[in-house]
C-alpha cells in the first residue's frame, strides 16, 4: 500500500523551530516530486514548498521565504521541511504530497499531486 506519513508537528513558541518529516512506504520517492502544503482553519490550502525528483526547489509561499527549507534524503525515503523562526500565522495542518512526474520542476498546483499524507498539526503560540 502506497502511503505518506508526516511527523514532527507540535506546539512551539513564536521564534521556535520544527522539522517535519514525510516518510514514504510502499514505494520509492526517488522518482517523485514532493510538495508541502498547509491549511489553517477557515482558510484554503496553501502551497509551502516543493522539491522535484532531481532536487530542484520551489518556494510556493512568500511568507515562508528565508525561514522554511525543504530537503530530501532518498536513502531514507524521506523529505523534510525545516521550519525556523515560526510565527503564529504558520499555525496549520501541514501535509506532504507526491507527484509522479518526469517534469524537472515540481508543481505548485495541489491537484498535480497523486498521493497525500494525513497531515500533522503545527501550532505556534506563546
Amino acid at each position: 500500500q502506497l502511503q505518506l506519513v508526516e511527523s514532527g508537528g507540535g506546539l512551539v513558541e513564536p521564534g521556535g523551530s520544527l522539522r517535519l518529516s514525510c516518510a514514504a512506504s510502499g514505494f520509492s520517492l526517488d522518482n517523485y516530486a514532493i510538495g508541502w502544503f498547509r491549511q489553517a482553519p477557515g482558510k484554503e490550502r496553501e502551497g509551502v514548498s516543493c522539491i522535484s525528483s532531481s532536487g530542484g526547489i520551489r518556494n510556493l509561499a512568500d511568507s515562508v521565504k528565508g525561514r522554511f527549507t525543504i530537503s530530501r534524503d532518498n536513502a531514507k525515503n524521506t523529505v523534510y521541511l525545516q521550519m525556523n523562526n515560526l510565527k503564529p500565522e504558520d499555525t496549520a495542518v501541514y501535509s506532504c504530497a507526491a507527484d509522479g512526474t518526469s517534469n524537472p520542476y515540481c508543481a505548485k498546483d495541489p491537484y498535480e499531486y497523486d498521493y497525500w499524507g494525513q497531515g500533522t498539526q503545527v501550532t505556534v503560540s506563546s
